[in-house]
C-alpha cells in the first residue's frame, strides 16, 4: 500500500508541475508566477490527501519579515509555497538548480541560490539578501541549511538572523510537523500522513539586538512547538 500511495504521489506531482512550468513560462510578473505556484502546491497537497494546515497567527501583519522555518524534507519547500502568502523570496541550495523541473520553477519564482560549500558565493548571497531586506522584501529561509534523517533542530546558520538585524525586519519562526514522517532522508516514495505548519509569535529585533541573539530567541520558540531534540546542544550529534 505505501509504494502505491508513494508512486501515486510522485506521479500527481509530476501532473501537476509540467502544465504549471508551462503557465509560469507565459506568466508575466514574479507575484503572479508565486500566486500560480502556491495554487499548484496547494492542489497537489490536496490531491494526495494531506492538505496544509495553518495553526497560530498570520504572516500579513507582520509583513515584509523574514520567515524561518526547520527542515527535515524535500517537501518543505513546496509546504511553505502551499502555507505563506505567494511574496517571499527564498534561499535555495545551489543543487536544486540542476534538479529536472525544480531549477526552472526557482528561478521563475525569483529564488535566490547559494553554494553552502563556497564561502565567497555563500558571503555574495548574504549580500544580496541582505540588500532585498532592507529594501522591504520578505525573505524565506531554512537556516539549519540542510537536513539528514536524525530527528531534531540541528545548528542554525547566521545569515538569516544578520540579514533581519541589519534591516530591522521581525523574524518569524516556523515549524512545519509531518514532513520527516512523509518524506524523511533515504526514503524514495513519501508516505501518507498530515502536515501542519505553525506560524509562532515574531521575535523582533528592539534595541541593539544582536544577529546572535536573534537567533537564540527564534531557536528557542521553534523548539517550543517542534517537540524535536535540539541537536546543537547534543554532543553526540554529528552533522552528515
Amino acid at each position: 500500500m505505501r509504494a502505491g500511495y508513494g508512486c501515486y504521489a510522485w506521479l500527481a506531482l509530476l501532473v501537476i508541475t509540467i502544465p504549471t512550468c508551462l503557465v509560469l513560462a507565459a506568466t508575466p510578473g514574479l507575484t503572479r508566477r508565486r500566486r500560480v505556484a502556491r495554487g499548484a502546491a496547494r492542489l497537489f497537497f490536496a490531491s494526495i490527501g494531506s492538505p496544509v494546515r495553518v495553526e497560530g497567527g498570520a504572516v500579513e501583519p507582520h509583513y515584509p519579515c523574514v520567515v524561518v522555518a526547520n527542515h527535515a524534507s524535500y517537501l518543505d519547500g513546496i509546504i511553505l509555497t502551499a502555507a505563506l502568502p505567494p511574496g517571499f523570496t527564498y534561499l535555495i541550495k545551489q543543487q536544486m538548480t540542476r534538479v529536472p523541473l525544480a531549477g526552472f520553477l526557482l528561478r521563475r519564482l525569483g529564488s535566490a541560490f547559494v553554494d553552502r560549500n563556497d564561502h565567497t558565493d555563500r558571503r555574495r548571497s548574504a549580500r544580496a539578501m541582505l540588500e532585498l531586506a532592507a529594501q522591504g522584501s520578505a525573505l524565506g529561509f531554512f537556516p539549519e541549511g540542510t537536513f539528514d534523517a536524525v530527528p531534531g533542530l540541528k545548528p542554525f546558520q547566521l545569515g538569516a538572523f544578520s540579514a533581519a538585524a541589519r534591516a530591522k525586519l521581525p523574524v518569524l519562526p516556523i515549524v512545519i510537523h509531518g514532513a520527516r514522517d512523509m518524506l524523511p532522508a533515504g526514503r524514495l516514495l513519501p508516505a501518507p500522513g498530515s502536515l501542519r505548519v505553525r506560524i509562532c509569535e515574531p521575535v523582533r529585533p528592539g534595541g541593539q539586538a544582536s544577529a546572535r541573539e536573534l537567533m537564540a530567541q527564534t531557536r528557542r520558540a521553534m523548539l517550543v512547538h517542534l517537540k524535536e531534540p535540539d541537536l546543537a546542544a547534543d554532543t553526540r550529534y554529528i552533522p552528515e
